[in-house]
């Protein structure tokens, strides 16, 4: 009975999260095993976007973030769930299924690779949707073209290995469930600037990107 009340509530939750923006709601970062830092960029990150679509995008989200453990009930509070980290990410059997629920049930994810988490996040992600594999997204799908237009898709934050940013995404029966930025690094471009010290354009970029994320994960994948 507690696993059909699980996958039952976020039907009914998130639902009503694609028809209006509610009065007031959370977004969450991933708390997640294997020795990865998951609170890579815990302090401002998250923070600074939520600021940028409460002004932006008129939202009412909670000014601080929340923290979800994979495998808690509690991600299920959030229609939104964000994770990242340079290292190892290990989902337990019992952390998968949950996951799997969440995101069936309506749920998001947004995963920023934050350099050095591409080898290990993929095969996790099968243990969550066997049957998925991450496509790249083209680059005039709905998730980049929201409030903020971009034509080319993602945009370069952070150099890394001097590739081309690519945007991957599981997609579950025509819904795309999971976000994933690979040579990017959004999350870190969300960052105060004394941070990484990032130009306010590149800081602009990534926040009206994140923006972009936000606004398709909660308002029915239109372009508003």
């Amino acid at each position: 009975m507690k696993k059909i009340f699980l996958i039952l509530f976020p039907l009914i939750v998130f639902t009503s999260f694609k028809k209006q923006f509610p009065s007031s709601y959370q977004i969450a970062l991933l708390k997640y095993n294997g020795g990865g830092d998951w609170y890579a960029n815990l302090e401002t990150s998250l923070p600074n976007l939520i600021k940028f679509c409460n002004t932006n995008l008129k939202t009412s989200i909670n000014p601080e973030q929340a923290i979800a453990d994979a495998g808690s009930v509690e991600i299920f509070n959030y229609p939104l769930v964000h994770m990242t980290g340079h290292g190892n990410v290990i989902f337990s059997s019992q952390e998968a299924e949950n996951l799997r629920n969440y995101l069936i049930g309506g749920g998001f994810l947004h995963i920023s690779d934050n350099y050095g988490m591409d080898n290990f996040i993929r095969p996790q992600l099968k243990k969550v949707f066997p049957e998925l594999d991450l496509v790249e997204l083209p680059f005039n799908h709905p998730i980049y073209h929201q409030k903020f237009d971009f034509p080319n898709g993602l945009p370069k934050i952070h150099e890394h290995d001097n590739k081309t940013p690519q945007g991957f995404g599981l997609i579950y029966k025509g819904r795309l469930v999971c976000f994933y930025d690979y040579e990017c690094d959004l999350g870190d471009g969300w960052e105060s600037f004394e941070v990484h010290k990032n130009s306010e354009e590149t800081r602009t970029k990534a926040l009206k990107m994140g923006a972009n994320i936000v606004n398709y994960a909660f308002t029915g994948f239109e372009r508003k």
